[in-house]
């Protein structure tokens, strides 16, 4: 087994920043593109759940206008603030359909920033006109707060760049904001330096408004910082997803969830287990395969084995290897269970009835196949990883493992199908096993290889 224990950290997707240290990542290792469109994958649902988000935020909004007081009357003022939420929900349901058919552009993602800010700040600005006072009074108003819940929206994609775009637009957005009421009127002086009349009257202190702008930069570059590391742990995380993956594709699920999840792996650490070993083998494959060509031979093999692993999995056993047109099967060894020597007799069952069919199929074909053999011994067995640092693979070692590949062999002496030893056959009734067809016994038989006689069934 290759070792893929290998930890790869992610590439940074913010090198549109330039070298600044503070959005500089560590090299990386170029990550494939299997694991970027699970990021991807993973970005669009945000981007759905930005716009619900959004369109929350907008109802708040309409809500609070609504009930605000107003002092004066829909016929002799300008109301830009409906006008306003209606384009803003008009953009909020449009970015949410977008999102759902879909992958939203980047250029789409910073005019939604553009929006969103404009929105915010348009509702700012009309503070002054709904109670009819100087520009400078909506410097007050409480509502900038709300400008740190559209960057924190773009904090859920997981991408520094769309938070800061987010928050250089709201630092602009406000400095526009305190530069309009500072030059509206050129015959009225807002500026004040008395931090009383600033808090009394509709005076502007520019060390206040600037303060409000370090705020929101500050803050901007802190959630930067912490998405920059944030992605990391993502990337990491849908890499090692993946990889995860990818191993039960290479190993049994059961072997793959355990190298992904064990503290430790290395030689020299084994369990004991209470495990059922069966061997498949198609009788006769080693001449035909000196007949077939090699496409035609790999292609024999894999409808076989598509055929036989899903009934292994079926009844909860584990692959342990393939070796050639053999198919090395434990039960109990990568996940232990109560029920492993009546769960590999059941599978054992399915697969010969399962074979014939397979093999009258493929001849009716025209198609080369051979008969199924298979057999079943149990026992106490090692589980554990074998090898060197850089070359690891899960096995199982014990008297069963070896037993069962002898009588698989044995099938052809014995012109049976499936043997088991009486030991793995009787454990596996007194587990609940109940076989499909009358299962002859042979006492003491004797088989090539094993120094004594052995007591076997006869399957089906």
């Amino acid at each position: 087994m290759t070792n893929m224990m290998e930890t790869t950290q992610p590439r940074s997707l913010t090198g549109w920043l330039g070298p600044l240290p503070i959005f500089s990542a560590p090299p990386q290792a170029k990550l494939p593109e299997r694991v970027h469109r699970q990021v991807r994958a993973q970005q669009d649902a945000t981007e759905r759940l930005i716009g619900w988000l959004q369109l929350t935020v907008v109802a708040i909004f309409a809500a609070l206008y609504i009930v605000a007081p107003k002092t004066f009357t829909a016929h002799d003022t300008f109301q830009p603030v409906p006008y306003a939420l209606s384009a803003y929900f008009g953009f909020t349901m449009l970015r949410l359909g977008l999102a759902y058919r879909i992958r939203l552009p980047d250029w789409f993602l910073y005019i939604s920033i553009a929006i969103d800010m404009a929105l915010l700040f348009v509702l700012i600005w009309s503070f002054h006109l709904q109670y009819e006072q100087s520009a400078a009074f909506y410097l007050k108003a409480p509502t900038l707060l709300y400008v740190f819940i559209f960057i924190a929206l773009r904090a859920l994609r997981f991408e520094a760049r769309f938070v800061v775009v987010a928050g250089l637009a709201a630092a602009a957005g406000w400095l526009t904001l305190v530069g309009y009421a500072i030059l509206v009127d050129p015959r009225d002086n807002m500026i004040t330096r008395n931090y009383v009349e600033y808090l009394t009257s509709n005076s502007v202190l520019l060390g206040a408004e600037f303060d409000k702008v370090i705020s929101i930069l500050v803050v901007t570059g802190i959630l930067a910082v912490a998405i920059m590391r944030a992605r990391a742990l993502l990337v990491s995380s849908v890499a090692e997803g993946v990889a995860a993956h990818d191993l039960a594709r290479f190993f049994s699920p059961e072997v793959a969830s355990h190298i992904v999840h064990s503290e430790e792996i290395g030689v020299g650490i084994g369990e004991l287990r209470d495990a059922a070993i069966v061997n498949l083998d198609m009788r006769g494959f080693t001449g035909l395969a000196e007949t077939c060509q090699p496409d035609q031979m790999m292609q024999l093999l894999a409808s076989y084995q598509a055929e036989m692993v899903p009934i292994i999995r079926k009844h909860g056993g584990s692959v342990d290897k393939f070796l050639g047109d053999g198919i090395m099967v434990t039960f109990g060894a990568s996940r232990m269970t109560e029920t492993y020597a009546a769960d590999a007799l059941r599978c054992v069952e399915e697969i010969i009835s399962v074979a014939r069919d397979w093999e009258k199929r493929m001849l009716a074909e025209g198609r080369p196949a051979r008969p199924v053999n298979a057999a079943v011994a149990s026992g106490c067995i090692v589980f554990g990883a074998v090898g060197e640092r850089d070359r690891l693979e899960y096995t199982v070692i014990g008297e069963a493992v070896n037993l069962s590949a002898k009588l698989e062999k044995h099938n052809a002496v014995a012109g049976t199908k499936a043997l088991a030893t009486s030991e793995a056959y009787d454990l596996a009734c007194r587990q609940g096993f109940t076989p499909s067809a009358r299962c002859d016994r042979l006492d003491s038989a004797g088989v090539a290889g094993v120094g004594h006689p052995v007591d076997l069934v006869v399957l089906g």
